[in-house]
C-alpha cells in the first residue's frame, strides 16, 4: 500500500514564519499558565504529603468525605473522583506527612464511615516528606538537562564530527552547574540560565545541527509542560518519564530529517538550502507520519484503557507526539534555513 506518494512536493519551508509565530505564541502562553500558576500543579511525587486511595460501595459526596477527614486533622485536603465513575473510587490529598501505619488506615476508615454511612475500602496510602519531595523535583530536572546536554554531544559528533568540542563543552557546564548546585543555588533558575548559556555556546561555536535538535526538544518539554499548567494537571515522576520519551521520540524524527539533509546536500550541493531541506523533509514525510500514527495508537489505546494511574502519562505522550511531529518538521529544519542564511551574510 503507498501511503504517500514517493514524488510529493509540499512546500513546508514556504509556511516557516507562519509556523514560527505559532510555536512562538504556544511557548508564551505556556510560560504565562506557569508563571500564573507560580509552577506546575505538582504531585505528592515533588510536593511532598500523604495520598489516600478508598473506594466505598455507593456513590458519595465530595462534602461527606471532606467532613469525615476534618475530624482526624489531617491538615489542608483535596478531594476528587478519580477512574470511572461507577467505581466509586476517590483520591485524597493531604499537605501533612503522615506516618503511613496500620493504625492510621483504621482511623481514616471509620471516620469516612462515620461520616458518609458507607462501607469504605482503603485501596492505597502514600506519603512523601518535604524534603524528599524537593530533592524529587531537582533530579528531575538535572536528569533533562544532562539528557539535553548528551544529545547535544551525539548530534555534533555524528553530524558535524566536533566530538571533543562538544564534549568539553557539555562536560564544563555539567561541572559548573553540578559545583554551582552545591552551593545551595535555586536549581530551577540554574537549569534555566544553563540552557541559555548552552544555546549561546551553540552558536558562538556553530554547532547548528545541535542547536537545531536542542531548540526543537525545548519546544517541545515548555508546550507539554504548558499544556499540563493550563489543564491544571497533576506533574509526578510518571510525568518526567513522559518528558524523557518524548526527548526521545522527537529527537528520533529530528536525526532521520537531517540525515536526509546531510545526504541531500552533496547531492544537490548546486541547490539552494532551501530547496534541499524541502525535498528532504518531503522524502522522510511518510516514514514520519507512519511513526507518529503507531506510536499515537499505542497511546491513545493506554489513555482509554490504562486507567487512571496511567492516564496523564499517555496524555503526556500523546501531546508529546504531536508536538515532536511537528518540531522536527518546521522548528529543527528552519533553524538549519536560518543558520545557513546568517553564513552566507558572513
Amino acid at each position: 500500500m503507498q501511503f504517500i506518494k514517493p514524488d510529493i512536493n509540499i512546500n513546508f519551508i514556504s509556511k516557516r514564519k507562519i509556523a514560527f509565530s505559532i510555536s512562538l505564541a504556544m511557548i508564551l502562553i505556556s510560560i504565562t499558565s506557569l508563571l500564573i500558576h507560580k509552577g506546575p500543579r505538582y504531585g505528592i511525587d515533588f510536593s511532598g504529603g500523604t495520598l489516600i486511595q478508598v473506594k466505598f460501595s455507593a456513590p458519595e459526596s465530595l462534602k461527606n468525605i471532606k467532613s469525615g477527614l476534618a475530624s482526624i486533622d489531617l491538615g489542608k485536603s483535596s478531594v476528587q473522583q478519580f477512574g470511572d465513575q461507577k467505581d466509586n473510587e476517590y483520591l485524597i490529598r493531604t499537605d501533612m506527612s503522615v506516618m503511613t501505619s496500620q493504625g492510621f488506615s483504621s482511623k481514616v476508615q471509620k471516620a469516612l464511615e462515620a461520616s458518609t454511612g458507607d462501607e469504605v475500602n482503603i485501596r492505597r496510602v502514600e506519603m512523601v516528606g518535604p524534603q524528599v519531595g524537593k530533592d524529587l523535583r531537582e533530579k528531575a530536572l538535572f536528569a533533562m538537562f544532562y539528557a539535553l546536554l548528551f544529545i547535544a554531544i551525539y548530534i555534533s559528533g555524528r553530524f558535524e564530527l566536533k566530538w571533543v568540542l562538544s564534549g568539553v563543552m557539555a562536560g564544563t557546564l555539567m561541572g559548573a552547574v553540578y559545583l554551582l548546585s552545591v552551593f545551595n543555588v535555586s536549581v530551577p533558575y540554574l537549569i534555566a540560565a544553563a540552557l541559555i548559556v548552552t544555546l549561546a555556546l551553540f552558536w558562538f561555536l556553530e554547532l547548528k545541527y545541535a542547536m537545531g535538535a536542542i531548540v526543537a526538544l525545548i519546544h517541545d518539554v515548555t508546550i507539554t509542560v504548558g499544556i499540563f499548567s493550563i489543564l491544571d494537571k497533576e506533574f509526578s515522576l510518571p510525568i518526567i518519564a513522559a518528558l524523557l520519551t518524548i526527548i526521545g521520540y522527537s529527537l528520533n524524527d529530528t536525526i532521520i530529517v537531517f540525515d536526509r539533509i546531510r545526504e541531500n546536500l552533496r547531492k544537490y550541493h548546486k541547490n539552494p538550502m532551501e530547496f534541499i531541506i524541502n525535498k528532504s523533509v518531503n522524502e522522510t514525510l511518510s516514514r514520519t507520519i507512519l511513526t507518529s500514527l503507531t506510536t499515537l495508537v499505542v497511546v491513545v489505546a493506554l489513555f482509554v484503557l490504562g486507567g487512571g494511574i496511567i492516564h496523564d502519562f499517555a496524555f503526556a505522550m500523546i501531546i508529546g507526539v504531536f508536538i515532536g511531529t511537528y518540531s522536527s518538521v518546521y522548528v529543527a529544519s528552519p533553524i538549519l534555513l536560518a543558520w545557513h542564511g546568517r553564513g552566507r551574510k558572513k
